[in-house]
Parts: C-alpha cells; structure tokens; sequence
C-alpha cells in the first residue's frame, strides 16, 4: 500500500510521472472523466481548509468518483475522544483513499500505520504538506519549463510554513538549485531543514534581510503568509506579521519571466497591485493544484489494486527505532494521543520524532 505523507515518500521518477499524467490530463479532460466512477474518497479535514479540501473534492468528481468526509472535527467523533487510528479504520470501510489535514503534526503518519487504504496527508501543523507541493512543482514547470537549474526565493514564514518545507525537500533532488531565504530572525528556517536538505543534498543557500537585494536573481519568489495559528505569543505575530510585503514597485526589478507563488490565503503579504502582473502565477497555481491531485488520486489508486494491503496491524517502518523516549514538541501527536514512540537516526547523531522531526527529549 502506497501512501503520500511526505514529498520523499515518492521518487522523482515518480513525481515526474504524476507531473505527466497531470499535464495529460489538463490536455485530455474527458478521458479522464470516469476513471474513478464508483470510487469515494474521504476528506478528514481536522483544521479549517478552502482551496485544499475543495480542491480534492473537485479533482475527485473530475475523475467521476464521489466524495464523503468532514470538513469540521468538531462535527466528528474526534469531539468524543476518538483517535486518528481508529477513525481511520472505521473511514476504512466507507472509502477508497482518505485525504486528511490535520493541526497536529504526525496525524496523517499514524493513519498510514492504521489505514487499509491510501492515506494522502493535506498538511499537518507545521510538518509537510506534499500536495502543495506537488501543486508548486507542476506550476513551475507550467511556467518555466523546466524544474532544474532555477534560483528561488521563499519569503516570509519559514519557520512554520509546512509549503516552505515541503518544496525544498522535493526541489533538493533536482539539479542547479539555489535556495534565498528572506525571513526575519525569528521566523528562519528549522536549521534541521538547512542541514539536513540543504548542505546534505549540495543545495547552495543563504539569508539575507529584504528581497530587494535578491529580486534582480530570482526565477521564483514564493511568498507565504505569517501564520497566526502558528503563533503561541499573539504580541510576538503582532510584531511580525507586515515583515515582508510585495508590491509591483518591488517587481520592477525582477526578471520579466520570474514568477510569484504563494500556496494562500494570503492576507496582505502581496498587494493587489501584483494581481494583474503576468507573473503572478498564485491563481493558475491553485487551478494547477485541482490538476495535480487527479493525477495523484488516479496515481494512488492504481497503485493500490496492484499492491493492496493485507491485514490490519500496525505497518511500521523497521528503520524506526521504538523506545520510550518523548518527543519535544507540544504539537506532536506522540503527546496527544496513545501511539507508538518512534525516531529515526539522522546522518549528525540525533535522534529525531518520526512524526514531526522534532528532537526527543
């Protein structure tokens, strides 16, 4: 059984297939429109989502199939105490593949271990959200052509930002990538991220201040918002949340074929006068996130009744180490609910959660 709860849980071979059969799709609509009929996919959508839930729902009915779920947890039996595991048994029985987002990180992993269907993770907390990138990649290529050999610029929440995370890791596969981060001190990107990804993988990267300095050499400037669910200490968001805003007098500077990404909502972090610039591509980019998911929808369920799972204990991957160890982050879901503690070794010697890739204690 075939899961998507991280963008390195699919080789570039097969990101580059999905790419393609998205690209197909968009070029061949109607030959695609009943290769899911009589298939349902279940939307657990934990935490509050427009364009991801609604995008699912649309590539779905696309495809000719149906969709079930929620879209609340308050509306859900999570409210009487149920756990990520045992409502991903019981979805089990009602659906074909389940698309889940979740406000703790490492909820879709544990479904994963529980699920007898596909599990696609729709963003946990701050952790991944391999959908989205997904969605980046088949816009960059779109775009640019190609998904090599391109300097980009993520700006703004670095810290948090689960879309920021993402795309590194799956564009530190490719070649002649050149990373600019532009954040304020206290919203950098994780160092495990920089080290782990960035220098292991060869990726040159730096930090600079403003991106005025930088615009002249960016292919790509993805901007994201400052979270404010993100934050513990409001007065701290207060102080951060205007630290970078783009305006069309900060594009003039750029390349004529750069291009403005930016996963949404945004809340002023772009002005309006950037919309009608043609390289603003945030718009084409959440119609291009309707496409991707199709094709990985298809994609999972093919794979799926070539390879379906058997039994229903818990898979877990015999590379993790087990023990009894607690993770030290609060918005892990090892320390909300009764799962297994899992770690993995990392290439320095520590010791990091599986499910959130936070140090253990």
């Amino acid at each position: 059984m075939r899961h998507l709860i991280d963008t390195t849980d699919i080789s570039v071979q097969e990101i580059d297939q999905i790419i393609a059969t998205a690209l197909d799709i968009i070029e061949n609509r109607a030959k695609y429109s009943e290769v899911c009929k009589g298939k349902k996919l279940a939307t657990l959508f934990y935490e509050p989502s427009t364009r991801t839930r609604l995008s699912f729902t649309s590539a779905m009915m696309e495809l000719g199939g149906n969709v079930l779920g929620f879209s609340d947890a308050a509306s859900s039996s999570v409210s009487k105490g149920e756990t990520v595991a045992d409502t991903v048994r019981v979805l089990s029985c009602f659906a074909d593949i389940i698309a889940m987002r979740h406000s703790v990180e490492g909820a879709p992993l544990v479904a994963s271990h529980y699920s007898r269907i596909p599990i696609v993770n729709a963003g946990d907390g701050s952790h991944a959200h391999p959908t989205q990138t997904l969605t980046d990649l088949l816009t960059i290529r779109r775009e640019l052509g190609r998904l090599n050999n391109l300097t980009i610029g993520f700006c703004g929440d670095l810290k948090f930002g689960r879309t920021v995370h993402s795309l590194i890791k799956a564009l530190s596969r490719y070649e002649g990538i050149n990373v600019v981060l532009i954040a304020p001190e206290e919203l950098r990107l994780p160092s495990y991220i920089r080290r782990e990804v960035c220098d292991k993988n060869n990726i040159p990267t730096r930090e600079v201040a403003t991106m005025e300095e930088v615009m002249p050499e960016l292919d790509i400037l993805y901007m994201t918002r400052v979270q404010k669910e993100r934050f513990l200490d409001e007065e701290e968001f207060e102080r951060l949340k205007d630290s970078f805003v783009l305006n069309a007098d900060k594009l003039k500077a750029a390349k004529k074929d750069m291009i403005v990404l930016h996963p949404l909502p945004r809340v002023n972090e772009i002005t309006r006068d950037v919309d009608n610039d043609p390289r603003a591509a945030y718009f084409r980019q959440v119609e291009n996130g309707k496409f991707v998911r199709m094709a990985l929808i298809y994609t999972l369920l093919k794979w799926a009744e070539e390879h379906p799972a058997e039994g229903e204990t818990p898979r877990l991957d015999h590379s993790l180490v087990h023990n009894d160890w607690e993770c030290s982050s609060r918005q892990c879901i090892s320390n909300r609910e009764d799962v297994d503690k899992l770690f993995h070794l990392t290439d320095d010697g520590d010791y990091r959660c599986a499910y959130c890739e936070a140090k253990c204690k």
